[in-house]
């Protein structure tokens, strides 16, 4: 008999990761939803969970404030969701699409690709986030 083990996607799984506002950051958070993908078992096109997070994440470096960002990480009810947040008080507005030279305009990829995305006001700022629904 040839049985597969159940899929651990109907558990609720969360990481939250606090990154310095720099360059470096993109990388560590593409990093961080890489190895939660793989561990948690999600199944998503890692691909575009990977570049939506880059996106969001850039777009809060060029365009945020304060010292840091913060990812959070959340796989739970068919979906992964993906935030971040950082200090600025202004909300990003998306545009169509990309500037002649590929650049910007911000969220772009976000707004083409995530199932669900939006902007919010916290009390110490902002956050972005996009989901992405299980496959399957």
């Amino acid at each position: 008999m040839n049985a597969t083990a159940p899929a651990r996607t109907a558990e609720l799984h969360q990481r939250r990761i606090r990154l310095a506002r720099q360059p470096v950051a993109a990388g560590q958070a593409r990093g961080q939803v890489r190895d939660a993908l793989r561990s948690w078992q999600v199944p998503v096109d890692p691909d575009v969970a990977i570049l939506l997070t880059s996106d969001v994440v850039t777009n809060a470096i060029l365009h945020g404030a304060g010292p840091s960002v913060t990812v959070a990480i959340r796989c739970s009810r068919g979906q992964l969701r993906v935030d971040v947040y950082d200090s600025a008080r202004s909300l990003p507005v998306p545009a169509e699409t990309p500037d002649e030279d590929g650049a910007g305009p911000e969220l772009v990829l976000v707004a083409r690709l995530a199932d669900d995305w939006g902007v919010f006001r916290t009390p110490a700022g902002r956050g972005v986030y996009f989901t992405l629904t299980f496959n399957g």
